[in-house]
């Protein structure tokens, strides 16, 4: 566990306040993550997970001041410090441990109950661990969340009916498009969001006419073959965007990939752009037959899913609750490691110094047996203290500075 100097925040920015621009500022890709990783471990920060979805961008990990965690991400973001604090939060200690646990069962979601998260807490816990990043506290923390977030998924509703980006843009393209089902569509990017949302196309709109275009042809090839669906190539793009009646854009890429001179129809067109950052540049809008529609638009529709969701919140937050109250009687447990640890020290002193006089005293002192006799009575001593410390968590803190002060101890705190 780390020193009493430093405490446990989580830093970063959501759809909350920071609107897509201001997130694709901050947006890190996985080698950006393993940027942030590197520096953290050159500047001895202790432990530390990162998360980036189109919807946020957070930094967990141990600091003196949240600074350092700032720092970090601006460092390797297109973000700065000043744009950052316009938009930002910080949460410490025991807002930052409820946080995650909001973050991860779908409660902090622009979808309520979308657990998209979580997979991306278990990347960036694993990902840390690999480069020693994830110390006991924060390995436990993500366990509890994950723990939370699977009891909230079994015993309540909170995700209950398809809603999610994928499903939202769906949803948008059925009510407002006519004859759907004969509509030229064109799904560019085949990321995750690209996937999900070409399963719900597939599954919901009865349409054949479906085209995937990827930067990697494999990998939009393999999202086909699952389908039936056709595959172009990259260099197709212009192509493609002009005979087609409806473009979802869901790559990965940094910077605009769609813009307002690669389009020469006439008819209209419906593009839908599920990407942080923007890949659908807003000069499109100039065209008159152009419909552009972004990620924070659709997370705008409200459904009667939505609203059944809701009442499920207080059964979320219950569970969640009781997975934090078993997470912090660890943590409480912890504060009285040292002194347990410095008990068995007096005692194995004590133990020394008396095998010293009966050395001297005792011709046929027998080594053997009074060492093993001793080892189990100090381990028995040890164990009742720890049961009363445990048991008494209310008083805890008194306790451990009467045993202290009985055994005269010398320990080091934790937090």
């Amino acid at each position: 566990m780390p020193n009493r100097s430093k405490h446990f925040y989580a830093i970063g920015l959501s759809y909350k306040k920071a609107d897509a621009r201001v997130r694709g500022h901050f947006s890190l890709s996985d080698d950006a993550k393993q940027n942030v990783l590197s520096q953290a471990k050159q500047n001895n920060i202790e432990s530390l997970v990162v998360i980036s979805t189109c919807n946020r961008t957070e930094l967990y990990g141990f600091a003196e001041h949240p600074f350092q965690l700032i720092q970090l991400l601006c460092d390797n973001t297109k973000g700065t410090v000043e744009e950052f604090r316009e938009v930002a939060y910080v949460h410490k200690n025991k807002e930052a441990i409820n946080h995650m646990f909001r973050v991860g069962s779908g409660l902090d979601s622009q979808i309520l109950g979308d657990f998209e998260i979580i997979s991306q807490l278990k990347f960036g816990a694993k990902a840390s661990r690999k480069v020693g990043l994830l110390n006991s506290f924060t390995e436990r923390l993500v366990n509890s969340v994950i723990q939370a977030s699977k009891r909230i998924k079994n015993e309540t509703e909170l995700s209950s009916g398809a809603t999610s980006v994928s499903f939202a843009s769906v949803q948008y393209i059925m009510n407002n498009v006519d004859s759907i089902s004969e509509k030229n569509i064109l799904l560019f990017g085949t990321g995750k969001i690209g996937r999900n949302t070409c399963e719900n196309l597939v599954k919901h709109t009865k349409n054949s006419h479906i085209t995937l275009i990827n930067r990697t042809k494999t990998k939009a090839e393999e999202v086909a073959g699952k389908f039936n669906l056709v595959v172009k190539d990259y260099e197709n793009l212009t192509e493609e965007l002009n005979v087609s009646d409806i473009v979802i854009v869901a790559t990965g890429a940094q910077n605009p990939t769609v813009y307002k001179s690669l389009i020469s129809t006439e008819k209209p067109l419906l593009v839908l752009d599920l990407s942080i950052p923007k890949n659908v540049n807003d000069d499109i809008r100039d065209l008159s037959n152009v419909t552009l529609i972004h990620l924070d638009d659709l997370a705008k529709i409200t459904d009667d899913t939505l609203e059944k969701r809701k009442a499920f919140i207080p059964a979320a937050e219950a569970i969640i609750e009781d997975i934090t109250a078993e997470f912090n009687a660890w943590l409480d447990t912890l504060k009285f490691v040292p002194t347990i640890q410095a008990i068995k020290h007096k005692l194995t002193d004590f133990k020394n110094s008396e095998f010293n006089t009966q050395r001297k005293k005792l011709a046929d002192f027998n080594e053997d047996q009074a060492e093993l006799i001793t080892t189990n009575l100090i381990q028995k001593i040890t164990n009742q203290f720890a049961h009363h410390l445990r048991e008494d968590s209310n008083s805890s803190d008194e306790s451990i500075e009467l045993i202290k002060k009985i055994f005269q101890l010398e320990t080091t705190d934790n937090v």
